[in-house]
């Protein structure tokens, strides 16, 4: 669906966007994972021919973004951060705008936009003016308007910036229908856990820089080399402590009363290892884990010493 080769953007002597590669499958929900400038929304506007890269391609549906704008505009609805919205517009006189603008017949609309207010929780809102809802509200409208041409591509800049956590939990459960409807989806966030239950895909950009892409399971298996183990026996656990120091694959061990916490090198085969010969030489233990990996740590540590 999308395919980048190269693409790069500088402002003067600023490079936003550095000699990206990346290709994103039909039906894929992305996540665009990086800190603020970190070039995520202008790779977003290249894609959404908001905006002209200095060099490189980006071809959205086998379409080239500046060659054939027209047919990619066609195929994607784009939701920016920061948006305007009609005020003096009732909701569905906004979405009937949009719908004329791209040319939907006036019974299309008349059928289309309720549907898409009850997709985006807002058909008791119908007859509000537009300035009368929240933040949350407006936000979901934005992405009804993004639906209006039935697109292939959303490509959605922040879309739960600002929410609370209410709105935020209804705008993920929307983005799930639409992943059940076979849209492609990108999704740009700073906040990196409301995206873990959204994507199949995540690629961390920084400095312009794609610095990792994939499953989001894959790029934490690549981590696990540095997991974290938390132990409790039911006694004994200050001098296993120190056993545990001169263990193979264990570079660090810290104790504290919520038990034993150590770093491990090893595979899960030692890991399995390690517990049994705790067990072996009497230590009752109550419990063996592994710290889950999140996306924070997954990007605090791929982009450890990552320059620009």
């Amino acid at each position: 669906m999308i395919e980048i080769r190269d693409l790069t953007k500088q402002y003067g002597n600023f490079t936003a966007v550095d000699s990206l590669n990346m290709e994103i499958a039909q039906g894929t929900v992305f996540g665009f994972v990086g800190p603020n400038g970190a070039g995520k929304s202008t790779t977003m506007s290249i894609l959404a021919t908001l905006l002209a890269p200095t060099s490189g391609s980006a071809k959205v549906g086998g379409y080239e973004v500046t060659e054939k704008p027209k047919e990619v505009r066609k195929l994607i609805g784009y939701m920016p951060d920061f948006f305007g919205v009609y005020d003096n517009f009732k909701t569905t006189e906004y979405l009937d705008f949009y719908g004329a603008s791209y040319g939907i017949a006036r019974a299309d609309r008349r059928r289309m936009i309720p549907q898409l207010l009850e997709l985006v929780n807002l058909s008791d809102k119908a007859d509000f003016y537009v300035d009368s809802l929240s933040r949350g509200m407006k936000q979901r409208l934005c992405l009804a308007r993004c639906l209006v041409h039935e697109p292939e591509l959303l490509i959605l800049d922040e879309p739960a910036s600002g929410m609370d956590p209410r709105a935020r939990i209804e705008m993920r459960e929307i983005l799930k229908e639409l992943k059940q409807m076979g849209k492609t989806i990108i999704i740009s966030s700073h906040i990196l856990p409301e995206l873990a239950e959204m994507v199949d895909e995540i690629g961390v950009i920084e400095h312009g820089k794609l610095i990792a892409k994939g499953r989001v399971s894959d790029i934490q298996g690549r981590m696990r080399a540095n997991r974290v183990l938390h132990l409790r026996l039911l006694e004994r656990e200050a001098e296993a402590a120190e056993l545990l120091k001169d263990e193979a694959h264990v570079s660090m061990v810290f104790h504290d009363e919520k038990g034993i916490h150590l770093h491990f090198g090893g595979q899960d085969a030692d890991q399995s290892d390690l517990l049994a010969k705790l067990i072996g030489q009497g230590f009752r233990v109550i419990s063996f884990n592994e710290a889950q990996t999140n996306l924070e740590d997954v990007f605090l540590e791929i982009t450890k010493g990552v320059q620009p």
